[in-house]
């Protein structure tokens, strides 16, 4: 009998503790966590409430970015035409909204028919709608069809790699904004200028069309429509670029009909030292290959003889530019015989422009017995070594960064390698281990132009509130470890110059151009080969012109790629001649 009692009891308490489990999951759920529930922290409110909701996103509420003349650079809008799916038991003149949408009344029908959610009808998915069909749309009143202007994002955009992407990161999200109520589900930015200006473009809240269903579907509260929007006129903010659509364009046409598939270009304004336009190759798909989401115009990459001009710098500004002096151009870096290519014997500036290896290790080797550390030193005036992009203080942002994906350039792995012979004269004909980007070099290219004085790259101009006032405006900054002699600027202007005025010169064929360049090429050997057994070569040319009044610095890289196939002079020339160019 004891054990009886003992064994009701233990049941009674058996039960009583799983409803006091029960009793305080419920109250978890309905009372204490229903904004934040579980290691996800589910708004069990918010997930209640779409359950039973059907809505059309018309807008996500995040801010856009634009180019310098106004133009969208990310999201636009287009005209559509939205169906709810309670209509298809209602009487509606499915034929005149069909005229109007310019489809065929059998299709629109069978569309809402098969419907279970509501249809979004658009340019791309057989209607054709303007926004005056929008207005006759919406003039018959006809519950459950509207016509909206809808976000769009459309595939075909310029400036990718620049502008970036967003994505749904819900511990990126938590862990750079901890202290802001956000749902997990909201993009933010992952890379390029949707990063770099996530927090200002973040959305504040969307607008829709919504309403209620029951189980089955049908309509709750009858077939009233809900029009939810925010009504700030401060957001969302739009962020506006120094980029210029059409030359972004012409920039990305340029690089994929020279069938450059790693590489890319950089065009910067001189005289504003603001970016332009900007294209890394292969484009990005950020469900592809990672090598997709890099910007390689933001990535060190061997610069090969571009680096010659670092050697050059310090070579004028200790005195070591002779006119006088010669050098056997038929000898290799080291001192050897050189096989493929025997330019004779020539002095320092057409050593510059025929790009002969063995000056370059004269000089240097004469260069670092002077001064050990003069490579460094000259490349970070020169602006290749250090981020070069605008960086500065923005609101409570101490070093807010345009380009948060820049890297920095580097000369030394190993500072030991100064003593070695080799090692000096790989470097200083951008081998080994020297690396830069091409925004660098570009900038490089823009601060010789400028006559020495080093200025850092802007990619946006002014954050604009919803109604057009200005939020905020980036001041122009000049780059404090970035600044050159002026006699060295003039120098390396005519150096740059001779390139393409000697007609043995490594820029030879942009003489062909209606307008003077002045520029620089580059060939640096990566280590590798391809499947066939050939060398691949990171091929360049930078430069700028019109020489006598620079206007544009332009970098092309046709990177990991074979000698035959380089196509880096084809794609310089090609941007050039394509913009307007007024000397």
């Amino acid at each position: 009998m004891r054990k009886i009692k003992k064994r009701v009891r233990t049941v009674c308490i058996v039960i009583t503790a799983g409803i006091a489990v029960l009793a305080w999951r419920l109250a978890e759920l309905q009372l204490f966590r229903t904004e934040s529930f579980g290691s996800h922290h589910i708004n069990l409110i918010e997930e209640s409430v779409a359950q039973r909701t059907q809505s059309v996103l018309i807008d996500d509420g995040r801010g856009t970015l634009i180019d310098r003349n106004g133009e969208l650079l990310s999201a636009g809008v287009k005209p559509s035409l939205v169906l709810f799916p309670f209509i298809k038991g209602l009487d509606w003149p499915s034929a005149e909204i069909a005229d109007l949408a310019g489809m065929s009344d059998g299709i629109l029908r069978s569309l809402v028919s098969k419907a279970e959610s509501p249809v979004i009808l658009s340019s791309g998915d057989g209607a054709a709608l303007d926004s005056a069909d929008l207005e006759k749309i919406n003039a018959l009143k006809i519950p459950g069809v509207y016509g909206v202007m809808v976000q769009d994002h459309p595939n075909e955009l310029s400036a990718f790699h620049i502008m970036g992407y967003t994505a749904e990161m819900p511990k990126v999200l938590a862990k750079r904004y901890p202290d802001k109520k956000l749902p997990s589900t909201v993009k933010i930015g992952a890379a390029g200028l949707q990063k770099a200006f996530d927090e200002f473009l973040l959305p504040e809240s969307e607008t829709k069309l919504l309403y209620h269903v029951d189980g089955n579907g049908n309509p709750l509260f009858g077939v009233n429509v809900k029009y939810i929007a925010d009504s700030s006129a401060h957001f969302p903010v739009k962020v506006k670029t120094t980029l210029d659509l059409a030359i972004q364009r012409l920039m990305e046409e340029a690089l994929t009909e020279a069938g450059v598939q790693k590489g890319g270009a950089v065009l910067i304004d001189i005289e504003s030292s603001t970016l332009l336009a900007m294209a890394s190759k292969p484009d990005l798909n950020v469900n592809g290959e990672q090598a997709s989401l890099k910007n390689y115009m933001l990535e060190s990459m061997k610069p090969g003889s571009i680096y010659k001009i670092v050697t050059a710098a310090a070579a004028v500004e200790n005195g070591l530019d002779h006119p006088s002096a010669r050098y056997n151009c038929d000898l290799n870096p080291y001192g050897g015989a050189e096989e493929d290519r025997k330019l004779g014997t020539l002095d320092f500036d057409t050593s510059f422009s025929r790009s002969c290896n063995y000056t370059f290790n004269v000089l240097s080797s004469q260069l670092i017995r002077k001064d050990a550390d003069y490579m460094e030193n000259t490349a970070e005036k020169l602006g290749l070594v250090n981020p070069v992009g605008w960086e500065g203080t923005v609101f409570h942002y101490g070093a807010f960064r345009q380009f948060p994906e820049e890297k920095q350039g580097t000369v030394w792995s190993d500072h030991r390698d100064k003593s070695s012979a080799k090692a000096v004269a790989q470097t200083a004909i951008g081998q080994k281990d020297v690396q830069a980007t091409p925004l660098a070099i570009a900038n490089m290219m823009a601060t010789i132009a400028r006559g020495g004085k080093g200025m850092a790259v802007k990619t946006a101009e002014e954050i604009l509130y919803k109604n057009g006032t200005s939020m905020f405006q980036f001041p122009d900054k000049e780059l404090s470890d970035v600044t050159l002699d002026h006699y060295t600027a003039q120098k390396l202007q005519k150096l740059l110059r001779l390139v393409v005025t000697d007609e043995q010169g490594t820029g030879a064929g942009f003489g062909a151009l209606p307008f003077e360049v002045s520029g620089k090429s580059g060939t640096a050997e990566t280590g590798r080969k391809d499947p066939n057994g050939n060398n691949l070569i990171n091929k360049w040319f930078a430069g700028y012109f019109p020489s006598g009044k620079p206007k544009y610095a332009l970098v092309v890289l046709d990177a990991e790629t074979i000698s035959s196939r380089a196509a880096a002079n084809k794609v310089f020339y090609q941007i050039a001649s394509g913009l307007d160019i007024q000397e």
